[in-house]
């Protein structure tokens, strides 16, 4: 073959495409591509041929292409290129100065200045051997840095087993960004022995291995694995370590295990040095019909107790073939959750119990067909008392049957039916009254009369219920039984007008609306309470029919409900900017059905209920509620809270709250004030505006404060706290969060948590995410994970 100067060569094994070799023929007998109709635009499709990962069977069947300054060789023996060479094949690209192609062989070599990208990964040295096919061979003094992690590092020569695994001699690793100036070293380093890539396992296996940070390094480990992407697998997890003001020092080593695709576990041996030692497994799995999780933990002897301890917590969720069994859906789930003690919210405040006192059980079988729906339930609780904040254990429910109808636009009618039937276990002497059966129904027939700016809703109820008791009532009834009719009669109306406040134009609407309810008086007061609570007072229960909840108590009324609302809303978006409102209820007759141990209701006016929610920009958000007592002049509950997020990694929020104490006391009410926040301390000393996000700041790295303050007033003392601090240094972070839990009323637990996040590789410490996550509204990770970039990313 003659030497060619800057030319191309390309040797094509597949034959061409019959497209191609047609529109060749017709242009050399001088017609064109219109001529035979080869006109139409031009359209994207999606094609086989760009495929991340491409199967071994078509690596031999693709073309190679290679170009350079002097080309030349003998045909389908040997392939020369000098000057600027590249050779391309599939998702292997290789440039060097010289680049030498033996065709039989299916071997590369290169010489100077080498450059390999293989799927993205990228390797650069002074000496290549590859066969491009099989991806196997040799790389000399190299440096590498892999796609998926944008990690990387030097060796002295890595050896290509395939294109998946690779292995290199005296290496170096870290995923930080290298700079190019001398004496540049990383925060963190890897050096190992050997260190071997899967990238099809995505993972990394180091021998004789040593972690450096800030210059400071690790004793040598014989074998350290992490991982090369976000996917799971086998192997320890770095330990986690923290002081606690109850547990003393906490550290817990964990063991993950991957199970399959759709299954893992957890293993979390635990050593508190106040307590001993806790063993945490945690089990997951997930298939097409059903999914599910259980944590099981146990602590053969609690030094702080002189008890073992023990937890279980699971989860089971199931769908079933509804068409078999004639429906249209059918369902299950069961939740499982049980400590060992009373005591167990306060001593392991960090367990999927977390500080619930009430541990439900109960599985549920849920179905549905056409316009009826039902579930089949058990439900028993776990009620963990404490002596200075006694709970009165609710009922369990063995069993509760419900089926459901509903009905609607049925010839300008909505009717619906809901019936309850439920079995109610208690201790009899604790609860004051005996167990029993309730049967209840709840018939409701509606005639909507709409328009676009008005609408009236007359609705008839009727509640019938039935009893049967283990032991009689004080009356020496061992059954009874209820019915009360209920009208009422929703009205309303929307106008809106074009408007235009702080030189911004809105669509604003005033929305009154008028809801009357009339139930007549039924005696009650000899009917045991299983289940029925008053409804709090708010705007979602106004405009109600019920003043309780459940289905023992049906309240007698005959009110009015007057209110009205006004929004401001964007024209062009949609977006709601502000919404007031204003409700109050009109009584003309006492409401004489009442609770155990309450008073009727005599009021003639209730409280007014105002409230009000401002979104006047994306950046800050009001919302208020204030309920006022007429009669005394005076609040008698009061929420504010307030938002504050300009941006990314930058949130402000607090809250003020007030609640009046039911009867007459020396103090005036619970208050309380609740702050949490996040936010770059770089904009304190004056590059505000620099920064690009975590990982990507400029300049350095980036300090950024978090915290929650929940301060009682009344009691002038921090009721929950979580103060910390974050860096992030680009390829490491930097945690340190002090967390204060009340665990009862003059006793709390207090725990400071460190950890050292080296990014894309590990961490070390007891991690703080969930306590920043469950405290510090809309809190963002510094790091959040992400699905591994494509190899077309990085394609030369």
């Amino acid at each position: 073959m003659p030497d060619l100067t800057r030319a191309a060569w390309r040797r094509c094994r597949p034959p061409l495409p019959l497209a191609v070799l047609s529109l060749a023929l017709l242009q050399a007998h001088g017609a064109s591509a219109q001529d035979a109709g080869l006109d139409a635009p031009l359209t994207l499709k999606r094609t086989p041929q760009l495929v991340e990962t491409i199967p071994q069977a078509q690596r031999g069947q693709l073309p190679s292409f290679v170009d350079g300054d002097r080309i030349s060789g003998r045909p389908d023996l040997e392939t020369v290129v000098e000057g600027n060479a590249s050779l391309r094949r599939g998702e292997t690209v290789i440039h060097a100065d010289r680049l030498e192609y033996y065709q039989p062989d299916d071997l590369a070599k290169a010489r100077g200045n080498v450059r390999v990208n293989q799927a993205g990964n990228v390797y650069e040295g002074p000496e290549l051997e590859l066969k491009l096919e099989t991806f196997e061979g040799f790389f000399n003094n190299v440096r590498y840095r892999f796609l998926a992690t944008g990690g990387g590092g030097d060796a002295e020569r890595i050896d290509f087993v395939d294109s998946n695994i690779s292995v290199a001699r005296r290496a170096t690793y870290t995923t930080c960004r290298r700079e190019d100036y001398p004496g540049w070293m990383p925060a963190w380093l890897l050096s190992a022995a050997t260190l071997t890539t899967d990238t099809e396992e995505n993972v990394g296996v180091a021998t004789d291995a040593r972690l450096s940070f800030m210059g400071i390094s690790t004793p040598p480990f014989p074998s350290l694995s992490f991982p090369l992407g976000n996917d799971r697998k086998s192997g320890w997890l770095p330990p986690t370590i923290g002081i606690d003001s109850v547990n003393g020092v906490d550290i817990t080593a964990p063991y993950y295990w991957n199970i399959a695709p759709n299954r893992d576990a957890t293993f979390y041996p635990n050593l508190m040095s106040k307590r001993g030692v806790n063993l945490g497994t945690e089990f997951r799995y997930l298939e097409e019909k059903y999914n599910g999780e259980a944590r099981v933990d146990y602590m053969p002897t609690d030094s702080l107790r002189n008890r073992k301890r023990w937890g279980i917590w699971t989860h089971h969720q199931q769908t079933f073939d509804a068409k078999s069994y004639g429906l249209d859906s059918l369902g299950a789930t069961i939740n499982f959750n049980r400590v060992s003690d009373d005591d167990y919210w306060r001593d392991f405040t960090r367990t999927p119990s977390l500080t619930q006192r009430l541990l439900s059980n109960d599985a549920s079988l849920n179905w549905s067909k056409g316009d009826w729906s039902g579930a089949a339930r058990t439900l028993s609780y776990q009620t963990l008392q404490y002596a200075p904040s006694p709970i009165l254990p609710p009922y369990d429910r063995l069993p509760q049957i419900t089926a459901n109808y509903n009905k609607y636009d049925w010839h300008g009618f909505d009717f619906s039916l809901n019936t309850d039937y439920t079995r109610f276990r208690a201790d009899p002497v604790q609860q004051g009254q005996p167990n029993g059966e309730r049967v209840f129904a709840l018939a409701s027939l509606s005639r909507p009369f709409l328009t676009p700016g008005t609408f009236v809703i007359p609705k008839v109820q009727l509640h019938t219920t039935s009893y049967q008791f283990e032991a009689p009532l004080a009356n020496g009834a061992s059954s009874a039984s209820r019915t009360v009719p209920t009208f009422s009669l929703d009205s309303g109306m929307i106008f809106e007008r074009d408007a235009n406040f702080f030189g911004r134009a809105f669509r604003q609407t005033l929305e009154p609306r008028a809801f009357y309810v009339y139930t007549p008086y039924r005696d009650q007061s000899l009917l045991p309470n299983y289940d029925s609570a008053s409804n709090d007072f708010n705007f979602a229960t106004v405009y109600t029919e019920n003043a309780f909840s459940g289905n023992d108590r049906i309240s007698d009324s005959n009110l009015l409900t007057l209110g009205v609302t006004t929004r401001l809303i964007d024209p062009e978006s949609g977006a709601e900017a502000a919404r007031f409102g204003i409700a109050q209820r009109l009584r003309f007759s006492d409401q004489r059905v009442t609770l155990p141990n309450t008073t009727a209701v005599t009021d003639r006016l209730s409280d007014v209920l105002l409230g009000a929610q401002i979104n006047w920009t994306p950046k800050w958000s009001v919302d208020t509620t204030l309920q006022y007592n007429p009669d005394d002049h005076k609040s008698t509950r009061t929420g504010i809270s307030a938002r504050y997020n300009p941006g990314s990694y930058r949130n402000i929020s607090a809250a003020y709250r007030y609640q009046a104490n039911s009867t007459p006391t020396a103090t005036d009410g619970n208050k309380s004030i609740d702050v949490s926040w996040q936010w770059p301390l770089n904009d304190l000393w004056g590059d505000k505006g620099q920064d690009l996000g975590p990982g990507r700041g400029q300049g350095g790295g980036r300090w950024y404060a978090v915290g929650r303050l929940n301060y009682s007033l009344q009691d002038r003392k921090l009721t929950d706290g979580v103060l910390g601090f974050e860096y992030d240094g680009c390829c490491w972070i930097g945690r340190v969060v002090l967390e204060r839990i009340s665990t009862g009323q003059v006793t709390a637990a207090t725990r400071i948590m460190f950890q050292l996040e080296f990014v894309g590789f590990a961490a070390i410490g007891s991690s703080p995410k969930r306590t920043l996550t469950q405290n510090i509204q809309r809190y963002q990770p510094l790091r959040q994970p992400v699905a591994a970039p494509s190899r077309f990313t990085n394609y030369d």
